[in-house]
């Protein structure tokens, strides 16, 4: 990377391409207005290193690594390059182990493996945000992990209301250093540089949480499809020949390079939820098709579902998960599961008799699929302790035996004398 000097403002730049003996092609990874020509530019002679540790943790910081929270400098003595390779063959764990989040409608329909990586499906106001904070919280409190939170490309605004309602609900904390999550920008307003390597800054952070101390990160991207867009964005300003509506020839290189990194080790995990845009719910678009390539598991948020008042809006029978598999789950598990998303297909393929002739055209059996169905999408919802603050409930993290059990007793017909309200 080369840093220009004689400027107020950091300006780095990272070598794209060479050009002869002494001529370089640089990308930037800020603003480059006021640039002239012989201005000094010093070569550091490695790749752009940040800041890596505890003290991370609670701060704001870009693409370079420089606080942006307006809270003095963030005093560290380690520093890594964001360029990594991904661990070695050896060094990875072969374990498949749930991530138990403490959230019913995931633990029990679609969960996450350790050092999995998670789709986040959802259009605007489902419920992503909360969502992601309430893992964060659940992480923090039942495994004492760490989060990092890398918000490339997307609205600077929510990226502000995100820090603030991480301070209220106690996520961060300004007084002491018991902060859970390091958050690092690289917004809507930055060059495409910057949107192309915030992913991996945020990674590069994670990586030392699970390399260095041993810890279960979760490590969330929102959005990675902007990552994609960034990097079509770069490939184009540096005269490459596009590929496929226009992505970058590069598209799964990009994206493999980054992904490899997100994975279990036999020192600890990294496990990533990336929230991911489907521009025009086109699901074949190359970008989202490559991401599709690297997930395990993927939660779907729906708006018919909060438009029913039911929270976390996930679609029980569009989220998926590849540990869904006896053999790693155990067959409790799975047989509860399967069973909760019989009785509720059952249930949507009977809504439009009910609709059209009504409940009491219905036969006993289906009256009873019907009952335990609407009892079933009631107990997936669950108040988040994140949440406490705007809705007066109590939240709750739930263990998963005891998310088995209730659910293996509603469909045992144990809850059948009660109304649904209950």
């Amino acid at each position: 990377a080369l840093e220009v000097q004689g400027r107020k403002t950091r300006l780095v730049l990272e070598v794209a391409q060479h050009l002869g003996e002494s001529t370089v092609r640089t990308i930037a990874m800020d603003g480059t207005e006021g640039l002239v020509r012989g201005q000094k530019v010093l070569d550091s002679g490695a790749p752009i290193k940040i800041p890596v540790g505890p003290e991370t943790l609670g701060r704001i910081m870009n693409v370079i690594g420089e606080p942006i929270d307006e809270r003095g400098p963030i005093k560290t003595k380690q520093f890594a390059a964001i360029h990594a390779e991904a661990p070695e063959f050896i060094e990875m764990s072969v374990e498949q182990e749930i991530l138990v989040t403490g959230i019913k409608v995931v633990d029990l329909l679609a969960p996450y493996a350790k050092g999995g990586k998670i789709g986040l499906f959802g259009g605007a106001g489902v419920g992503k945000t909360v969502l992601i904070m309430e893992l964060i919280n659940n992480v923090a409190k039942a495994h004492g992990g760490y989060s990092v939170f890398a918000g490339v490309g997307e609205r600077t605004r929510e990226g502000n209301d995100l820090y603030h309602e991480m301070i209220e609900s106690g996520v961060i904390n300004l007084k002491d250093a018991t902060s859970k999550v390091a958050l690092v920008y690289g917004q809507m307003n930055e060059p495409p540089g910057a949107r192309a390597r915030v992913a991996l800054t945020g990674l590069t952070v994670a990586e030392y949480f699970r390399d260095q101390e041993g810890q279960d990160v979760l490590l969330f991207i929102d959005n990675i499809f902007r990552f994609t867009q960034a990097g079509s964005e770069v490939s184009a300003l540096l005269g490459r020949i596009p590929s496929a509506v226009g992505y970058q020839p590069t598209l799964a290189t990009d994206m493999g390079t980054m992904q490899e990194r997100i994975t279990t080790t036999k020192k600890g995990s990294i496990t990533s939820v990336q929230a991911i845009y489907v521009p025009a719910d086109d699901l074949t678009d190359p970008a989202p098709a490559t991401t599709f390539a690297h997930l395990d598991a993927t939660t779907v948020l729906s708006r018919a579902i909060a438009e029913l008042g039911i929270y976390p809006a996930v679609d029980p029978l569009d989220s998926t998960s590849r540990i869904m598999d006896p053999n790693i789950v155990g067959s409790e598990h799975y047989d509860v599961a399967r069973g909760v998303q019989k009785i509720l297909q059952d249930y949507k393929s009977l809504q439009d008799i009910i609709a059209i002739l009504g409940m009491d055209e219905l036969s006993e059996e289906d009256k009873l699929t019907v009952s335990r169905a609407r009892k079933i999408q009631r107990f997936l919802s669950q108040p988040f302790q994140v949440a406490e603050v705007f809705t007066g409930h109590m939240g709750k993290l739930v263990p998963l035996k005891e998310t088995i059990k209730g659910f293996q007793q509603i469909l045992a017909g144990e809850y059948d004398h009660l109304p649904e309200q209950a």
